[in-house]
């Protein structure tokens, strides 16, 4: 049951994507405003999902350093190291999501 869900929808997506190009405008009636609208929702979107993703990582990674400290208290000082230098990766990667979102929100990454 569940494999043969998984299959249909691939096929679906597929599907989906080779049919796609048949329905595009051409590049004349195509303006430059609609592709700024579309990277700035889609800068929006990506900037969300990854501040989503990037604190439940977070709290995963707090919730099991404290749950390690608990366990075993004189580890404390590898544990905060270890739990200081992975939020500190986390969260780069969703400043660098930012640094995206605000480019494609200012610069003009698509000439017209």
């Amino acid at each position: 049951m569940r494999k043969s869900l998984v299959l249909s929808l691939t096929v679906l997506f597929v599907a989906a994507g080779l049919v796609a190009p048949l329905f595009a405008q051409g590049t004349a009636a195509a303006g430059g405003s609609e592709v700024a609208k579309w990277s700035i929702i889609t800068a929006g979107f990506a900037l969300a999902i990854a501040a989503a993703f990037g604190a439940l990582g977070q709290s995963k990674g707090l919730s099991s350093a404290a749950e390690a400290i608990a366990r075993n208290p004189s580890a404390t000082g590898d544990i905060r190291f270890a739990l200081i230098l992975g939020l500190v990766l986390i969260e780069s990667l969703v400043i660098y999501v930012l640094l995206v979102a605000l480019i494609l929100f200012f610069v003009k990454p698509f000439p017209v």
